[in-house]
């Protein structure tokens, strides 16, 4: 399972602690400090040693000037659009004992997979919600969980049709597996495929995890064999809370670099999950709490280390945390989401409900957080455009890092928002989501590009549907 042929472990333990003491010595150094957060706001990205510089900032004006700084390299980047996803969880069949996870083995008894008919069910209900992007999400067993369903699972999602809507991409979290897999993933048409490494330090590693998963380096090296089977898009994430969060940031950027060195681009998201309650989990063994500022610490810095990477914010946040992430940092956010087996269709079938994998802290409509979202003058996107049209792995680098994405993101954003308001927005909704889309297409420079986009947009309300660009 393993396949290692990348060489050792590129986490070494001994080398980012002694980062983070440098950078805490040169935290004190005001000049250093400025010195990095004008080159960070160039949107070029960071060193490692750099970022371990501002993850130790703890003065109040300094952390004003980074959050600032963190929110325009966001604003440049990605200007003002939000893309919307929500989870799918299929089967909480895991023959792990990961000791922070609500599926772990020892957990409970009555574990619950989605047959094909139940998988249908539920993506029409997330369609019913708007959604065009999903991240399929199950436990770890091969017995249960074989690939096989895996790609059936994939094949159905696709297959479902919603008053003229239908799932456009789905990104897939699933246990690491092999080269083989993978390519038989990318194959299915899977979108990104996502893997936390939970936490980079080995021995807190070994200590919470027993079965399949304890293998550090499988973990490890997961992504190199995604994209080894054809996978172009992948994306990284530790469990903030399991170590310490300063550590797991360095190490995230330590592995996106050994991506881009190793199979010539880096992960296309970073996940920044906390650490939350779940059912069988006690939350007391864990001694490595993350406060609110410092989560927004971190977010903060991950976007001006790596700009062109999307975040990822999941509804284990508060919505007031939540709104405040999203400045400095969040290009990606799930609303109205389940995390349990069935759970979107529940209510209807009369079935129980399944424990969740972790306490939900965002407890919204999909709805209402995109009211939200439209009340702060952001544009929610539905866009999945560019992997239909080819636009990824390297090549969505290529266009990301000198600025011609934004061509593309803006206006698609826009026309998936619109056919999102015709469908899907209450009458409250469609009269703020549609002024907000007049004021934005003033804001697209390109002649010609207002003008397509404005065509498109018409041609939406008239009935069109997944018109992009």
């Amino acid at each position: 399972m393993n396949e290692n042929k990348w060489g050792p472990s590129f986490i070494d333990n001994q080398v980012l602690t002694a980062k983070l003491r440098r950078g805490g010595i040169e935290a004190s150094d005001t000049s250093r400090v400025r010195e990095i957060l004008d080159k960070a706001i160039l949107a070029k990205g960071l060193s490692i040693d750099e970022a371990a510089v501002l993850l130790e900032l703890e003065e109040p004006e300094f952390l004003t000037e980074l959050y600032r700084v963190a929110g325009q390299v966001k604003r440049d980047i990605y200007g003002r659009r939000i893309v919307m996803f929500a989870p799918l969880y299929i089967s909480d069949y895991c023959v792990n004992n990961c000791s922070y996870c609500g599926y772990k083995h020892d957990s409970f008894q009555n574990r619950r997979r989605l047959t094909t008919r139940e998988i249908a069910d539920e993506t029409l209900a997330i369609l019913a919600m708007g959604h065009k992007r999903l991240a399929l999400e199950q436990g770890e067993d091969e017995c249960n969980n074989p690939i096989d369903y895996v790609i059936e699972a994939l094949e159905t999602i696709y297959a479902q049709h919603y008053q003229g809507s239908n799932i456009r991409r789905v990104n897939v979290n699933i246990a690491a597996t092999t080269v083989a897999n993978y390519r038989r993933l990318k194959q299915a048409g899977i979108g990104t495929y996502v893997l936390f490494q939970e936490t980079y330090h080995r021995p807190t590693y070994d200590n919470l995890h027993s079965g399949p998963k304890a293998d550090f380096e499988r973990q490890l090296f997961a992504m190199h064999r995604a994209m080894e089977g054809g996978v172009d898009d992948v994306g990284i994430g530790a469990l903030f809370g399991l170590y310490n969060w300063r550590f797991d940031v360095l190490a995230m950027l330590t592995h996106a670099k050994a991506l881009e060195q190793d199979m010539g681009v880096g992960p296309h998201t970073f996940s920044v999950p906390r650490i939350r309650q779940a059912s069988g989990v006690d939350l007391k063994i864990f001694k490595n709490p993350v406060s609110d500022t410092d989560f927004k610490k971190l977010v903060a810095i991950l976007r001006l280390a790596t700009p062109y990477v999307g975040m990822l914010l999941s509804t284990r946040e508060t919505p007031e945390l939540r709104r405040e992430i999203i400045e400095v940092g969040i290009s990606q956010v799930s609303a109205g989401s389940c995390t349990g087996v069935g759970g979107y269709t529940v209510t209807s079938s009369g079935q129980e409900r399944q424990k969740p994998q972790f306490k939900v802290e965002d407890t919204r409509t999909s709805v209402e957080v995109i009211q939200s979202l439209v009340d702060s003058g952001y544009w929610p996107s539905f866009c999945t455009a560019c992997y239909r049209e080819g636009r990824t792995g390297d090549r969505f680098m290529q266009l990301a890092k000198t600025g011609q994405i934004q061509n593309v993101c803006g206006p698609n954003a826009l026309l998936t928002f619109q056919e999102y308001l015709r469908d899907f927005g209450d009458a409250h909704l469609k009269d703020c989501g549609q002024r907000l889309i007049e004021t934005a297409l003033e804001e697209i420079n390109n002649p010609r590009m207002r003008e397509v986009t404005a065509e498109k947009l018409g041609a939406i309300r008239q009935g069109e549907f997944d018109l992009h660009l």
